[in-house]
């Protein structure tokens, strides 16, 4: 089997695709690209998307996490990233859906609007990675670029405050979907790799990782995606803060 993933470095779907691929056990080669950049690259390459992960595999081109988890299944049966019983299998791909549709992106905005006000900890976020340049030069090149990433991806003042208002509750549903047993197992499934690897990306925020602390998803994204690079200090406006602020607060 031949695979070839093309990522960009930090992507947290990139990363599910990574953690789903090593699960099955399949080596693969990765072709690491530049945010916004990457769009080009992608559709020059005969992809029909223009976002990561994106897997050519045996030839075949799939893009997104779950498209990718269901092409894995059907070439490595064990370990299975959807579980066979309809009853088990409902929920992880609701699990994994909202993963997709409401948690990555709300992720993806708050990073963006961070390094778009300071754009220092780019290089932190390139650890690792395989861009074929030293790192201060890809970092120097990337800066740039994070104001038309947030552009792209609708990271206005806006959308991130209410990103973060509603940061408390995501993370009470995260918790509830471990409590529930759909994510969390021993085994893990496409829904743990989707949702941890956005709640791995907030963790390197310091503006929002004490949400975070002790609680069933910050162990759970520490024990899926202990290496992913990265590291922001507060750089968010402190109102825009004060949800966290409040949820964190000693009642009483």
């Amino acid at each position: 089997m031949k695979a070839r993933l093309f990522t960009i470095p930090a992507s947290h779907p990139s990363w599910a695709a990574r953690l789903m691929l090593e699960r099955k056990g399949i080596s693969y080669k990765r072709v690491d690209l530049i945010a916004v950049v990457s769009k080009g690259i992608l559709r020059g390459v005969g992809f029909p998307g223009t976002t990561v992960p994106a897997l050519v595999i045996d030839g075949e081109r799939v893009q997104g996490t779950k498209a990718i988890a269901l092409e894995l299944d059907r070439r490595v049966l064990d370990p299975p990233l959807l579980p066979a019983d309809p009853l088990q299998r409902e929920p992880v791909e609701e699990a994994e859906r909202w993963g997709d549709e409401v948690l990555q992106p709300a992720a993806r905005r708050i990073i963006w609007s961070a390094l778009k006000r300071d754009r220092a900890p780019i290089r932190s976020y390139l650890e690792g990675s395989r861009v074929g340049v030293p790192l201060s030069v890809a970092a120097a090149s990337t800066a740039p670029i994070a104001v038309l990433a947030a552009r792209f991806n609708e990271a206005t003042d806006a959308n991130v405050v209410a990103d973060l208002r509603a940061l408390p509750a995501t993370i009470d549903h995260v918790d509830s979907l471990i409590s529930d047993g759909v994510i969390g197992g021993e085994e893990p499934n496409v829904a743990d790799f989707q949702i941890a690897t956005s709640l791995a990306l907030l963790l390197t925020m310091d503006d929002v990782r004490p949400l975070f602390a002790g609680r069933p998803a910050e162990r759970l994204a520490n024990r899926l995606v202990p290496a992913f690079p990265g590291h922001t200090p507060p750089v968010l406006p402190p109102a825009w803060l004060e949800p966290i602020a409040a949820s964190t607060r000693p009642s009483g």
